[in-house]
């Protein structure tokens, strides 16, 4: 096998703390009983460790590229790094909830200020023709955090203690500071424009609204009236940065950069896809738990088959790109992500779990294709002195659709609870989530349709 190339080595870096922060970030579903009993505090109120960190992260997405611009992406990569693992050893030492809540809001901002930003050292420092492929080391990591997290955080919550899910973080994070600091490139603009704050507070503060209002929804929380005030707000202040993004030069995000074809194809198309990917760590584990009856090591030895999938397909994604090129696999994989959740949301404990489990791998297998082109692709015709303010919207977009998809299956199941009567989910309302997401996942296909046959061919290498 060859030696990994400088770009790949570094795409490997960025990829570390992609999976650092994704795995941190769905880690604690299942520490949240523990902790409510160190903390003597109810379960349901634990549910704040989980909406302080999507707060830190959404406010601070959208600034993630101007901050890179000014200061320089591996300063910022830095000190986003310190961030992380210094809250993390004070979310260990937590003996409060509120406290715990505090610093779970600085790891978001940290994990919002790593992931964008070494997107962005990726695309400004690989040529356009060996993007695919570093993109492709870089998801490679990245792939397993969303799905290992549940699995992990059970381990280590059931044998050691909730606090040990923190102290994971420190390790990873000092090796990622150090190989940062060693590999990655110092890229910043010598005459950035004047930093949009009016825009970071209006954005912000709209998207950390919307994204409480989606951790509300999709836990069954809060009053009603408390999430239509959290909806309208947030809906509010981000139809008011809209108007204020067009008046101003150098917004924090650029919706003019939608005007590109690629770019916008890959954002709406990506975001029907995202829509189901949101859902799954939100609907999986409670389907075969609930649903289907399996315990929590179970559920989690099942739910592994997907990364792996997704490992096995990872290094024929070039290829397979080379090969048929964006548009016709992005829609080629459109469907079959419909059709897979279909396959998932009609299976039954009766048949062989390694059926259901080979199902799991072709999801994976599905996103591993679908998310590397599209990473690609969105990059493939933006001018260079606007990649950074591509980076932040391309980052933003990803975390509201992937909100989105947890809002569009929790409301599934409670609407279905309501007309039914019954407050615990059945297994055919499980299945109807899936069905829901799966459905709008097939909305990619008419987006990527759009795509010239010839779009993004100096990426893929594609010259059909």
């Amino acid at each position: 096998m060859p030696r990994p190339t400088k770009a790949q080595f570094t795409a490997l870096i960025v990829a570390s703390m992609m999976f650092m922060e994704q795995l941190d970030g769905t880690i604690l579903a299942t520490a949240l009983p523990s902790i409510a009993n160190s903390l003597h505090v109810d379960t349901v109120a634990t549910s704040v460790a989980l909406t302080s960190y999507i707060i830190g992260l959404a406010i601070f997405i959208p600034a993630s590229g101007a901050l890179a611009d000014r200061l320089g992406s591996r300063s910022v990569l830095m000190v986003a790094i310190c961030i992380f693992v210094a809250s993390s050893l004070f979310c260990a030492q937590a003996n409060s909830l509120p406290f715990l809540a505090c610093m779970r809001t600085l790891q978001g901002i940290g994990g919002a200020l790593m992931v964008p930003i070494g997107r962005l050292v990726i695309i400004r420092s690989t040529p356009r023709n060996q993007l695919v492929r570093t993109m492709t080391w870089m998801m490679l990591p990245a792939t397993l955090g969303p799905l290992l997290g549940p699995v992990v955080g059970g381990f280590i919550t059931t044998w050691f203690s909730w606090r040990w899910n923190f102290y994971l973080n420190i390790p990873i994070g000092l090796i990622g500071l150090g190989l940062t600091w060693r590999f990655i490139p110092q890229i910043y603009e010598p005459s950035p424009p004047p930093f949009d704050l009016k825009g970071m507070v209006l954005a912000g503060g709209g998207l950390a609204l919307l994204s409480v209002f989606a951790e509300l929804f999709s836990h069954a929380e809060g009053s009603i009236s408390l999430r239509l005030a959290l909806l309208g707000a947030g809906s509010l202040l981000m139809a008011v940065y809209c108007i204020h993004a067009f008046r101003v030069p150098a917004p924090l995000l650029d919706f003019r950069l939608m005007r590109i074809p690629t770019f916008r194809i890959s954002v709406f198309a990506g975001a029907a896809s995202r829509v189901a990917v949101g859902s799954l760590p939100f609907l999986m584990p409670s389907f075969l738990q609930i649903g289907m009856g399996l315990n929590a090591a179970q559920s989690g030895l099942v739910t592994f088959t997907a990364p792996i999938g997704a490992l096995i397909t990872r290094p024929f994604v070039p290829a397979i790109l080379r090969r048929w090129g964006f548009r016709k696999v992005l829609m080629f994989n459109g469907v079959s992500a419909a059709v897979v959740f279909t396959l998932v949301a009609s299976f039954r404990l009766p048949h062989a779990l390694w059926l259901f489990s080979l199902i799991l791998a072709c999801t994976g297998a599905a996103q591993a294709i679908q998310f590397s082109a599209y990473n690609t692709i969105a990059y493939a015709d933006v001018p260079a002195n606007n990649m950074s303010a591509a980076t932040s919207l391309y980052s933003t977009m990803q975390q509201i659709m992937l909100s989105a998809g947890i809002c569009i299956a929790a409301g599934t199941l409670t609407v279905l609870g309501q007309i039914y009567g019954h407050t615990t989910p059945t297994l055919g309302d499980f299945s109807a989530g899936f069905l829901a997401t799966g459905a709008v996942s097939l909305l990619a296909v008419p987006f990527a349709a759009r795509l010239a046959p010839s779009a993004g061919a100096s990426m893929s290498g594609n010259k059909r």
